[in-house]
């Protein structure tokens, strides 16, 4: 009797792969699809933070190794391109989930730009917003930045926060010159001398190295502001509001997929491949390996995913002292700490 069950949900498993490699990405317009042991799964789509680089592969691990489809979702993952893109798609519905630098989502709600949507779990625990350049530029230290040319997206946290880093570090921002560029273009930018900078992540360094082949110099933000968080996955507040429960278990999904690839950050990489053509695997796994130390809250004894209101509230005056954010605002404008994983 076992082995028939066995011999069924095999045969059930290849008839879904079957399907899945006919249908695309895809093809149903319904919300519902049907898991292994066909139950229906919720239809998701999750943005990453920023294109397909290593520092995202967690998604796709959560998707592979079956995390999501545990938890009751057909995820479909598409590429973000940062703060700003990661949450008008959120909030218009295209897509349910992504992950935005709490940071940026702070800058951008405090300007009235954007509301509507809530961050319910920490991807990490302390910023990795950097500038990037490579050896040979001049660039060694911020105040070398004035009269420089620095490239990111427009709704960059990289590029919001700048103004607040470029005040704390003792630059004048109005001597630097940004230009637009987007997350699969900017390492050529870099690589092709048109700028001397770009936004970029920490860990994007081993990214960068292979794509210019020159040795990347990186300014971490943390550098001047280290009480400020990294990414955090948001949602909208109305799904938030409505689907609690639901919110819940895609968050501890993915954080299982992040565990998952930190842990083992080859294999990560080269789930991302098999996903995404253009990734570079050794890259990919490199800049796993430098996010690690990002994720871990300081003390092990905390989860993996928690936010804390004082922290936060800290950024927050930070920010309100550099006069990036209006007075008044409060971490729970941001954060439902009803949702987030328990220290």
């Amino acid at each position: 009797m076992h082995m028939n069950r066995l011999a069924r949900t095999v045969a059930a498993m290849a008839l879904a792969m079957a399907l899945a490699l006919v249908s695309g990405c895809g093809g149903s317009d319904s919300d519902t699809a049907a898991g292994a042991d066909g139950t229906e799964l919720e239809k998701v789509t999750y943005l990453t933070s920023f294109g397909n680089f290593g520092r995202d592969a967690y998604a796709w691990v959560a998707k592979d190794k079956g995390f999501f489809e545990e938890a009751g979702f057909d995820v479909e993952i598409k590429p973000g391109q940062g703060t700003g893109g990661v949450i008008s798609a959120v909030v218009s519905g295209q897509a349910q989930f992504g992950p935005i630098d709490l940071t940026g989502g702070l800058l951008q709600m405090g300007s009235g730009q954007v509301k509507d949507f809530v961050a319910v779990a920490a991807i990490q625990q302390r910023t990795m917003a950097a500038i990037a350049t490579t050896q040979g530029e001049g660039i060694a230290s911020p105040k070398d930045l004035e009269g420089k040319r620095l490239a990111d997206t427009p709704g960059s946290v990289v590029r919001n926060l700048f103004p607040t880093y470029a005040r704390l570090s003792g630059m004048d921002a109005g001597k630097v010159t940004w230009v637009n560029g987007d997350a699969q273009t900017l390492m050529g930018t870099l690589a092709s001398g048109s700028v001397d900078g770009i936004g970029q992540f920490v860990v994007g360094k081993p990214t960068i190295e292979a794509v210019t082949e020159k040795k990347a110099v990186l300014l971490p933000y943390s550098d001047v502001m280290p009480d400020l968080y990294g990414n955090a996955l948001i949602t909208s507040t109305k799904i938030a509001e409505q689907k609690p429960e639901m919110v819940k278990r895609f968050a501890t999904a993915l954080l299982k997929g992040l565990e998952y690839s930190l842990a083992n950050s080859k294999e990560a990489a080269e789930i991302l491949k098999r996903n995404v053509d253009a990734a570079d695997p050794a890259a990919a796994a490199a800049e796993l390996n430098l996010m690690a130390a990002y994720v871990a809250p300081d003390g092990s004894k905390s989860a993996v995913g928690t936010l804390d209101s004082g922290r936060v509230a800290k950024s927050i005056a930070i920010l309100q002292d550099a006069g990036a954010l209006p007075q008044g605002m409060t971490p729970e404008q941001i954060i439902d700490f009803d949702l987030v994983p328990k220290a």
